[in-house]
């Protein structure tokens, strides 16, 4: 539902305008309300509301333990909720900014249930680098 990669920029108010090829699903869907949060690799990720319901669940019914309540706090503690506007931008919150070293250059990752967003700068490091992906042994026959 969501891929692809698109370079954006964020406004002097920390908006971000969600790619015209997104928009029309995001408001058939869940009309146009998103959650963003912070993930594991401390990169912005936005969810369409109703896939942050099953993230949420899923999280709520971790067992207790020290590592589950330190990514309930990553996840929970940082998600927003947002609709975007008629232009359709969304405002990332200036903390989460601030935490992801977002700045006026973005990229936009469509990963089919959400978007992951990174400065400009450290996608391209990410892509530049020419080390070989670790593949985990499950994922060894994956056959693309």
């Amino acid at each position: 539902m969501l891929n692809g990669v698109t370079k954006l920029n964020l406004d002097a108010k920390g908006r971000m305008a969600i790619p015209s090829r997104y928009r029309e699903r995001l408001v058939d869907v869940c009309a146009g309300h998103l959650v963003i949060t912070l993930n594991t690799e401390k990169r912005v990720v936005i969810y369409p509301h109703h896939k942050w319901k099953e993230v949420e669940t899923k999280l709520a019914n971790l067992p207790v333990n020290k590592a589950a309540v330190r990514i309930q706090r990553l996840y929970l503690g940082h998600a927003i909720d947002c609709d975007m506007d008629k232009n359709g931008r969304i405002n990332i919150p200036p903390y989460l900014r601030e935490r992801t070293g977002l700045d006026k250059q973005i990229v936009l990752v469509g990963i089919g249930n959400k978007f992951e967003v990174w400065d400009e700068d450290s996608w391209n490091r990410e892509w530049d680098d020419d080390e070989e992906l670790d593949l985990p042994l499950d994922l060894e026959s994956l056959s693309l």
